[in-house]
C-alpha cells in the first residue's frame, strides 16, 4: 500500500511534462523517480494524458420548462372560507377567525399574508386560520396570498363582507 500511495503522490505532484523512471533498487523495491538513477537500469514510465474539462456556461432554461416549474408550484385551490357573503357578519368588538382552504398543503417556507381592504393584514403565518381583531364596522375586502421571503407566490380571489357591529351607548 504504501508503495501505491507513492506513486500516486508522484503523479499527481510532477508536472505532466516531467519524464517518470521506474527502477528496482538495492532491496528488490520497485521505485520511481523524476531522474534516472546512476548505475541502475531505469525505464521511463509513459503517462497517459491528463483528462481536462473547459467550463461551460450555464445555458438558460427553455421557456416552457419556466412555465411547467411555475404551474408546479401554484396551488391548485387557495380561497377564504367562514366568511358570510350573503349577510353581515356580526362581531360586536370586530374580531373574527377566517379559514385558508389550500390544495395542495403550504410548501416549505412559504406564508399566508391576509389583504385587508388590498393592504397587508397582520403577521404572515403557517397556519390556515388566521384571526382579524377589531375590524371596524362597514363593508370589507379580504384575500389571502402565499408569500415566500417578500415574493408573492399566488393570491386568493377577493371577498367582500360586512362587519356589522352593536354601538352601545
Amino acid at each position: 500500500m504504501g508503495r501505491g500511495f507513492l506513486l500516486m503522490l508522484l503523479l499527481i505532484a510532477l508536472p505532466a511534462a516531467a519524464q517518470i523512471y521506474k527502477y528496482t533498487d538495492a532491496s528488490g523495491n520497485t521505485a520511481y523517480s523524476n531522474q534516472p538513477p546512476d548505475g541502475i537500469k531505469a525505464q521511463p514510465v509513459e503517462l497517459p494524458p491528463l483528462n481536462s474539462v473547459e467550463p461551460q456556461a450555464p445555458s438558460a432554461p427553455p421557456a416552457e420548462a419556466n412555465r411547467r416549474d411555475q404551474s408546479r408550484n401554484a396551488y391548485e385551490v387557495l380561497e377564504l372560507t367562514g366568511l358570510p357573503t350573503e349577510e353581515a357578519l356580526r362581531a360586536n368588538n370586530g374580531t373574527f377567525t377566517v379559514s385558508v382552504r389550500i390544495k395542495p398543503r403550504l410548501q416549505g417556507p412559504q406564508l399566508f399574508r391576509l389583504l385587508l381592504d388590498n393592504q397587508p393584514y397582520g403577521q404572515p403565518s403557517n397556519v390556515p386560520i388566521l384571526q382579524l381583531v377589531n375590524i371596524d364596522r362597514g363593508e370589507h375586502s379580504l384575500a389571502v396570498q402565499v408569500i415566500s421571503g417578500e415574493s408573492l407566490v399566488q393570491q386568493s380571489p377577493s371577498v367582500t363582507f360586512t362587519v356589522q357591529r352593536v354601538h352601545k351607548p
